[in-house]
């Protein structure tokens, strides 16, 4: 029941307090969270960026639609998935699945090839796709423990993708900026707060079959 009280208590702040700041365990009870997200394969092809230099969000903030979420909250997350190198990664989970479960990494080898495979039956677009879908998986996370621990969130897709990646560096890293989300505390001043949650009745929502 706490889990659902959380949830009607959280909604998509649109005004934060520049003045409060989420403490550094609060930071690090995220990141753990946000760490521990299911992924396909539990390969995690994506990259976090936890951004509070407020000269770079400054910079950022023309590219996301100059919304004061960017800028006022206490912090910046920026999801990015991969956009190459794919088969790298698929071998540096093999070798840290080994050495964490105490393994030979040759008895992971079949595994290793099976995911090959299947990956390079998609295309280049399928693989793009992919690799950002599971970037919201985590976003549900970070958005869930934020509610848990009265952290206010705001996810966005308000943003200009291509000069997140230019001001940011990402594409020459083989990164995507996928979706965003801003932390902090909610102002008084946003009126959001106080509006009732819209959601589809359940048996619209839900088939039993």
């Amino acid at each position: 029941m706490n889990y659902i009280k959380n949830q009607e208590w959280r909604y998509a702040t649109k005004k934060f307090n520049p003045d409060k700041k989420v403490s550094e365990n609060n930071l690090n009870l995220i990141k753990r969270t946000v760490q521990l997200s299911v992924s396909s394969y539990g390969l995690q092809l994506y990259k976090i960026l936890i951004i509070e230099d407020i000269n770079i969000r400054k910079q950022l903030q023309p590219a996301s639609w100059n919304q004061s979420q960017i800028t006022d909250a206490s912090h910046l997350i920026v999801f990015c998935n991969y956009t190459k190198g794919i088969p790298q990664a698929i071998d540096k989970h093999i070798e840290l699945t080994a050495k964490t479960r105490g393994v030979d990494i040759e008895k992971l080898d079949g595994y290793r090839d099976f995911m090959k495979m299947k990956i390079a039956k998609k295309s280049q677009n399928d693989q793009f796709n992919w690799t950002k879908n599971q970037t919201y998986i985590a976003l549900t996370n970070l958005l869930a423990v934020c509610a848990s621990l009265k952290i206010d969130a705001c996810p966005m897709e308000g943003f200009e993708a291509e000069q997140y990646n230019e001001i940011l560096g990402l594409t020459e890293k083989g990164l995507n900026a996928s979706i965003l989300a801003t932390i902090g505390y909610r102002s008084n001043e946003d009126e959001t707060q106080y509006l009732e949650k819209v959601r589809k009745p359940l048996e619209l929502l839900f088939e039993h079959i």
